[in-house]
Parts: structure tokens; C-alpha cells; sequence
């Protein structure tokens, strides 16, 4: 019972914040420590990704079905590009995940590293929003524009920098609206987060789909799904100021916390 409660509160840590822009990844590392759990490993926090896979394709699956049908019904005309150009996007992070996956998995698990990620990358994200105000959607996303969100979302492989955070900043930097941003990033997150999942999947096999894993799974659908409707209305009038107050808070939390 105390590992199925454990995967609810990870699978709620992982689907709140793999779409608010404060790192999920460096949440999953944190919240066992913290708390004196056991840390599952990079295996299981994929396992949890999945359920925010379930979110954003139960979201967004009308855009998904609208860009597959163009993407290969029209690829050369401007509604067909859509899809093409997030294929794109994903490319970076894919190679990074495959080139670097050891160094993900050991090295950038470390408290400094996460707690400069995290401080690092709410400046750069403080400043990309104090200069947003653009009002770019997903039809004028380019080769260009999508290359640069995409080697944006590279860096996510580091605990701390936050894969939505990242993608969002890149965006509003472009000059995409706040809330198109975020659109942007939550779309892209879907072929990256798939394909984590099947790699992890093909490694695993079944055997890890124990009850404790099915009610992380649960539990990070639902509080994905929650934390996409609210992220998508929040930023229609809001700023990302206060996710940038918590991630410089969170990365002086971990200075205190593990400085011995």
C-alpha cells in the first residue's frame, strides 16, 4: 500500500510539473529525497511520463488528427507544414536523449546541477517573458523557428531546465503569444514523451506494470490533464513571473538543503 500511495504523489508531481514550466524531472529526483524514499530511476520516471502522454493526447488530439490528415495530404502547402516542422523540433532532443542518456541519468542528477539548471534557466525564462508580447501562432512556425525551439528542448535532458519551460521560452524569444507558446510546447512534448516511453517500454518489458505503476500512471494523467487546462487559460492574461519566483526558490532550497 505505501508504494501505491508513494506512485499517486509521484504521478501527481510528474503530471503537474511536466507542463508548468518548473522541471518534472528535477521533481522526481527531489520529492524521494526529501522525503527519504527510495528513488526509482530514470525507468520509472519514463513510466510516469506516460500518463502525461495520456493528458496531452486527450487534450490535443483534435490538433494532433487535424495536423496528421494535412501533414500528409497536403505536406508542400502551408496547413500541411505543421506537422512536419514539429517532427523536426523533436529531432535534438531524440539525439541528445539517445547520445546522452548516461550522463542523464548519473551526472545531471546532481543538486548543484539541478539547482543551477533550475536558477539559470527562470532568468532566461524571466527574461524571454518581460519581452513577450508577440503574436505568433503554430502557422508561422518555420524550419528555422522550430530547429531553435527544438534545440531548446535538448537541453530539457538536464534535471532543472524544465522541457516545457525551455520550448515556451524559446517560443516567446520567436515571438509567439504566451499563450501559443505554451500550445507549441505541449504539442511537441507528444512525439517526445512517446518515444521515451517505447525505448524505456522495449528495455522494461511487462513486468513493470505492477499496481503501484498503473496508479502513478493514473494519477499523473489526471493531474496532467488539470495542469494543461489550466496552464493554456492562465497564460491568455497572465505572466510567467510566479513559476519564475518558485524555481529560483526551489534552487535555493536545494543549495540549503544539500550543501553538506
Amino acid at each position: 500500500m505505501n508504494d501505491i500511495i508513494q506512485a499517486i504523489i509521484l504521478g501527481a508531481v510528474q503530471g503537474l510539473t511536466e507542463f508548468l514550466p518548473v522541471s518534472s524531472s528535477a521533481h522526481l529526483v527531489l520529492f524521494p529525497r526529501f522525503l527519504g524514499w527510495e528513488y526509482k530511476g530514470l525507468s520509472y520516471d519514463v513510466m510516469l511520463h506516460m500518463g502525461t502522454l495520456g493528458a496531452v493526447v486527450s487534450v490535443f488530439w483534435r490538433d494532433w488528427l487535424r495536423l496528421v490528415k494535412d501533414g500528409f495530404a497536403r505536406p508542400a502547402a502551408p496547413e500541411g507544414r505543421g506537422l512536419w516542422l514539429l517532427v523536426l523540433a523533436t529531432v535534438p532532443a531524440g539525439l541528445a536523449g539517445i547520445l546522452l542518456e548516461d550522463l542523464a541519468e548519473n551526472v545531471f542528477r546532481g543538486e548543484t546541477w539541478m539547482a543551477v539548471n533550475l536558477a539559470l534557466f527562470a532568468g532566461v525564462m524571466w527574461f524571454a517573458d518581460r519581452r513577450a508580447g508577440g503574436v505568433k501562432s503554430l502557422a508561422d512556425l518555420t524550419v528555422k523557428s522550430a530547429l531553435l525551439i527544438g534545440l531548446f528542448q535538448a537541453l530539457a535532458i538536464m534535471p532543472g531546465a524544465s522541457r516545457s519551460g525551455v520550448t515556451i521560452t524559446a517560443a516567446l524569444l520567436l515571438g509567439f503569444s504566451r499563450a501559443e507558446s505554451a500550445r507549441v510546447s505541449f504539442l511537441l512534448s507528444t512525439p517526445i514523451i512517446l518515444g521515451a516511453g517505447l525505448l524505456e517500454g522495449f528495455k522494461l518489458g511487462f513486468g513493470v506494470m505492477d499496481p503501484a505503476t498503473i496508479a502513478g500512471f493514473l494519477s499523473a494523467f489526471a493531474t496532467g490533464w488539470a495542469a494543461i487546462s489550466f496552464l493554456m487559460r492562465y497564460l491568455r492574461t497572465n505572466t510567467l513571473l510566479p513559476f519564475v519566483v518558485y524555481r529560483a526558490l526551489l534552487a535555493g532550497l536545494i543549495c540549503l538543503s544539500f550543501r553538506g
